[in-house]
């Protein structure tokens, strides 16, 4: 699944205009610690979070994630999108929330990283 199709299926808007939504998706997941992910995340994840500041757009970009989804309408901070943009990464935004994404992407094929 790409990024494209992934806002297809989350009813999503990309935040950040002009980047590679055709990025392949290796796995997805949900978290809100930062810690938790950098130890957790994996190149190619759609990960889903509350989180809005910019420590998110560096842990995604060190972790060479596909997307950033931020849940229940969540607004980033403007410095986040900056980095973002920088990076070209790109940031979905979504009315559902985490549990409703993760499920939808399980429907889907997407499943959570290998341990």
């Amino acid at each position: 699944m790409t990024v494209r199709e992934l806002m297809t299926l989350l009813d999503a808007k990309n935040l950040t205009e002009g980047t590679d939504e055709s990025a392949e998706i290796t796995c997805g997941y949900a978290c809100d610690l930062l810690s938790w992910v950098l130890s957790h995340g994996k190149q190619g994840m759609a990960w889903s979070t509350v989180q809005t500041h910019v420590n998110v757009i560096a842990v995604a970009v060190l972790m060479e994630m596909a997307c950033v989804i931020l849940v229940e309408g969540v607004e980033p901070e403007a410095a986040s999108m900056d980095k973002a943009t920088d990076e070209g990464l790109p940031v979905l935004t979504t009315a559902k929330t985490a549990y409703e994404v993760c499920t939808l992407m399980g429907r889907a094929g997407v499943l959570p990283p290998a341990q």
